[in-house]
Order: structure tokens, then C-alpha cells, then sequence
């Protein structure tokens, strides 16, 4: 029995079901698409929100050092995700490569978790583009009813933005990847040019003290207890600091949040000419871009305010009223509420591509892993999983869920590095078009970076994850591990 849930499915067996009409993508995106894909999906609220919230209560003006830091976790784990996508260009992301590495059960509760990472993710995102767009329809005196705006403190309602705009979203990526990839450039470019237009504006409204000091000194924090407590605190009694040099690394498990998403890239390399050259090109350039645009963000903002003087909820914009230029504080506002629909519709791409993957493997139902026959798209699963999403994000208040999202992306980062070793180990005699560098050094930091981060989410946010991984488990046995093609395979040849 332990033997079928380690069965590995080879490399090349994953390319060749790729070849399969029914179930082939097409491949259509470059380097340039890949790297839009990332930029658009990491370049959201956490640049135009987290910048300022982390310097007020964390790090003071060296919340750009925990940005690096969150970078280089990231970095880490990206060269283990270029190896393998170049490797194994097929759909799939983690999910696939822990096939190829680790194991059928091992790839299926990867797989698993990654459904619910993006599902979430993309609600999530969909709930705060409402809450934006809302805003600016308040300002028009446009008023939805409360029926139709959100569950918000205690009083439910269905959010009719957040539903439709994933609706559209689905219709967008059902007519096919490269159209989703020119409207996610035409929102990327949108974006970008209002963050560089905060660096530059915003270089001219430093004033130097504010810098002073950089790294503020340290502050204990006594978190609460009990399950809402950092795990770390309840296993070791390590409290969080605030401010200070290890107030860097607390405010780095939570910058996190902005990096999350550029693993997307690699659900894409079935659908890219050239995945041996560009995944890992699209992977690491939107890393870089983002992570200096990140970077310059912070310094900017925290030189135009002093640190403990800016706002939680919209701190970029504040900054901008605080210093008497109201117009710039509204571009800003413009540019989350357009940045928000490309990381929402990406997100949404990432999730139908694992399932896709999964479906095609027999451990979904197969149905669900058919290509539309003109956009060579699997709509069957973007249907699917686009209607469920537009529901969860229409009646669920999740905002306490977001932190799963989290915790998923960083497991599905532990289990990528440990998956690099294992094939070179396995397979050293495989093309590998990108070779991520200092094998193991590099798998084994990318690990411990990531546990660490894990470490400093709450108590509460693993049993979620727990109860979301057992239920993986028990859906596996009852239907994946009968109907996985592999094992079909398995039980053709011995008969």
C-alpha cells in the first residue's frame, strides 16, 4: 500500500499526456507574458497598504529591509520552482512536480492545498476590489444597498461586485490564455506606472528626518494566548518583536503576503513556447521588479511621513493628503482598485491549471480536464471553479481566512525544495534547461526560511489548515486513489 501512494509519475510520461488532443493546452505566451503574469499577481493591496501599516507597527522605515528579506525567502524558493518548471513544463505548478519528485499522495495533497490557497486568495482579492470600487461609487453618490454589499459586521448581505467580477474573469480566461494575458498587461501597465508615479512624486516630499531613526529600537510585544498566538510563542515562549533588528523578520513573515502569487508562473509552462528558457525568466524577473518597486514604495513613503504618524488602512494615499496633494492620493486609490482584477484573474488561472492537472491524472474526474475545442482552454474546470469562487467571495465574510492563503503558499514552498533534491537524486541524468545553484544549500535554506515564516502564523491558522489537509485525505482514498490513471497503468501491466 505505502509502495502505490509513492508511486512516482516520470517526467517524460507527464509531457507525453500533454500531447493528448482532448487534454493539450496551447501554447501561446512568451517571457514577456510570463513575467506581466507575475508582476500582475504579486503587485496588489500589499504595495499600496502593507508599505505603511508595517512601518507604523513593526519596523519604522527599515519595513524596505523586511521587504528584501520577504524577497530573498521568495528568491529561494523561486530557482527551486525554475528548476523544476523547466524540467517539467506542464500545468500543475507544485502539484505536478511532487508527482515527478515525491509521490502520488504527497503531489495529491499539494495539489489539495494549492486549490484552496488560490480559491481563497481569489476571494479574497474579489472582496477588496468591491470594497474599493464601492468607495469610489460612494464618492459619485452612487449607493449600493446594504443587501448587495458584503457580509460587514454582523449584518449579511451578498457582495454582487466581488461575484461578478470573478464571473467576468472566468468568461475572460475561458476565451483563451492569451487574451487573459493581453487584459492582464493592459491592467499591469495601468499599475505600474501609478507606483512609479508615487516614487517619483513622492521623491520630491522626503524629508530626511523621518528616516531618523531607520531601524527604531526594540519594543516587546506581548501577543495574546492561546490558539490566535504566533505558533512559535506556544511551542518555544518566543514573543515577536516589534521595531528593532529582529523586528525586521517579524514584519518580513508579514510583508509576505505582497510576494504571493509569482508560483503562478509556474502553472503557465504547458501554455509557453519556450518553458525551458522563459519560465524561469517570467519567475525571477517579476520577483526582482517587484521586489525593488516594493522597495523604493517604502523608502518613499516612510520619508514622506514619519513612520508612527502614518494610517493603517490607506497609508500610501494618506501620505500624500497629509503632505497637500489630494489628487495623487486619488490616483493611488485608482490604481489598488484596477491592480486588484489582474491579481484576482490570475489567481483564478493558477487554480484552474492545478485542477486541471489533477483532473487529468484521474484524481479529479477526467470530465474536468477536457479543452474547449476552439480556445483550448480546460472550461470545464474555469467554469466550475469560477462559479464557486464568485460564490464564496459573494456570501462569506473571510477576512479571518486569509492567513490560509499563506500557509498553503509557503507549504507549497517547502515542498518544492524538498522535491529538487529528491529528483536530482532520482533522475541525475534529466535535461535541466535551469539548474537552481548550490543544490542543497539553496533547497535546504529555501525550507528553513519558509518553516520560519509558518512559525509566526497563528495557532488557529494551522488547525484550519489541519481540517482542510484531512479532508484532502479522506476525498483521496474515497475517490482519487481508485480512479488515478497511474496506478490504472500500474494495474494494466501486471495484468
Amino acid at each position: 500500500m505505502s509502495s502505490n501512494l509513492f508511486r512516482t509519475k516520470s517526467v517524460e510520461q507527464s509531457i507525453e499526456d500533454t500531447q493528448e488532443p482532448e487534454h493539450a493546452l496551447n501554447r501561446s505566451l512568451s517571457a514577456l507574458d510570463l513575467t506581466v503574469f507575475g508582476v500582475g499577481v504579486i503587485i496588489g493591496t500589499g504595495i499600496f497598504v502593507l508599505t505603511g501599516k508595517i512601518a507604523k507597527e513593526t519596523a519604522g522605515p527599515s519595513v524596505a529591509l523586511a521587504f528584501v528579506v520577504a524577497g530573498v525567502v521568495c528568491a529561494l524558493a523561486g530557482l527551486c520552482y525554475a528548476e523544476f518548471a523547466s524540467t517539467v513544463p506542464v500545468a500543475g505548478s507544485a502539484y505536478t512536480f511532487s508527482y515527478a519528485s515525491l509521490g502520488e499522495f504527497p503531489a495529491w495533497i499539494i495539489g489539495w492545498d494549492l486549490v484552496l490557497e488560490l480559491a481563497l486568495g481569489c476571494a479574497v482579492v474579489a472582496v477588496g476590489w468591491s470594497g474599493y470600487i464601492r468607495s469610489l461609487l460612494d464618492n459619485a453618490g452612487w449607493h449600493l444597498p446594504q443587501e448587495l454589499s458584503g457580509t460587514h459586521d454582523g449584518t449579511f448581505g451578498f457582495d454582487l461586485l466581488a461575484a461578478v467580477l470573478v464571473l467576468v474573469l472566468t468568461g475572460i480566461l475561458v476565451a483563451g490564455v492569451k487574451f487573459s494575458s493581453r487584459v492582464t498587461s493592459l491592467v499591469v501597465a495601468v499599475k505600474v506606472t501609478v507606483v512609479l508615479i508615487v516614487i517619483v512624486v513622492g521623491a520630491f516630499l522626503i524629508t530626511g528626518a523621518n528616516y531618523d531613526p531607520f531601524i527604531p529600537p526594540a519594543e516587546s510585544v506581548e501577543g495574546g494566548g492561546g490558539i490566535t498566538a504566533p505558533l512559535i510563542q506556544l511551542m518555544f515562549g518566543y514573543n515577536p518583536a516589534s521595531f528593532g533588528v529582529m523586528g525586521i523578520f517579524t514584519a518580513a513573515a508579514v510583508v509576505f503576503f505582497a510576494f504571493i502569487g509569482f508560483d503562478i508562473v509556474a502553472t503557465a509552462a504547458e501554455e509557453t513556447r519556450n518553458p525551458q528558457r522563459d519560465v524561469p525568466r517570467g519567475i525571477l524577473g517579476s520577483l526582482l521588479i517587484c521586489t525593488t518597486l516594493y522597495v523604493l514604495v517604502s523608502i518613499v513613503v516612510t520619508g514622506m511621513q514619519k513612520y508612527d504618524k502614518l494610517t493603517v488602512d490607506a497609508p500610501l494615499a494618506d501620505a500624500f493628503k497629509a503632505t497637500g496633494h489630494p489628487f495623487w492620493s486619488g490616483l493611488i486609490s485608482f490604481g489598488a482598485a484596477v491592480g486588484l482584477t489582474s491579481v484576482c484573474m490570475i489567481l483564478l488561472l493558477g487554480q484552474t491549471r492545478v485542477f486541471f492537472a489533477m483532473s487529468r491524472d484521474g484524481l479529479l474526474p477526467r470530465t474536468f480536464s477536457h479543452v474547449h475545442p476552439t480556445f483550448k482552454t480546460p472550461y470545464r474546470s474555469t467554469v466550475l471553479l469560477g462559479v464557486i469562487v464568485a460564490a464564496l467571495a459573494g456570501f462569506t465574510s473571510i477576512d479571518e481566512l486569509a492567513e490560509l492563503v499563506n500557509i498553503g503558499t509557503l507549504f507549497a514552498f517547502v515542498v518544492v525544495a524538498v522535491g529538487v533534491v529528491i529528483l536530482r537524486r532520482r533522475r541525475p541524468d534529466l535535461h535541466r534547461a535551469f539548474r537552481t545553484p548550490l543544490v542543497p544549500l539553496v533547497p535546504i535554506a529555501s525550507v528553513l526560511a519558509s518553516l520560519w515564516l509558518m512559525l509566526n502564523l497563528p495557532a488557529e491558522t494551522w488547525v484550519r489548515f489541519a481540517v482542510w489537509m484531512v479532508i484532502g485525505v479522506v476525498v483521496y482514498f474515497l475517490y482519487g486513489r481508485g480512479h488515478s490513471r497511474l496506478g490504472l497503468r500500474e494495474k494494466a501491466g501486471r495484468g
